[in-house]
């Protein structure tokens, strides 16, 4: 069966726009994120957070004993058995990230 090239171009045009659309919805988020990131409020609340409250169970670790995609793991798993809201464990999170 011989399949016509020109009907495929257009689906993959199709998906190829479809994709940059998702990107440009996603650019805001990331930008944001990015933002956060840099927050020098958002890195001394999670510095003192993380020492206030993780320190009740655990010895402190290093930051850099963990990469940012583990820390990341790490305070969504504990952010739960901590009691932490979505804010401070941002603010550990950043804090740990931009230590490591």
């Amino acid at each position: 069966m011989k399949t016509n090239t020109l009907t495929l171009v257009p689906v993959a045009v199709i998906t190829v726009l479809l994709g940059l659309g998702l990107m440009a919805a996603q650019a805001p988020a990331i930008a944001e994120e990015a933002s956060a990131q840099n927050d020098p409020m958002k890195f001394a609340n999670g510095a003192k957070t993380w020492a206030d409250n993780c320190a009740r169970c655990h010895n402190m670790r290093d930051p850099k004993s963990l990469r940012d995609d583990q820390w990341r793991a790490a305070v969504a798993h504990m952010r739960v058995r901590a009691g932490l809201t979505g804010e401070e464990a941002e603010n550990v999170l950043v804090f740990l990230q931009q230590s490591n």
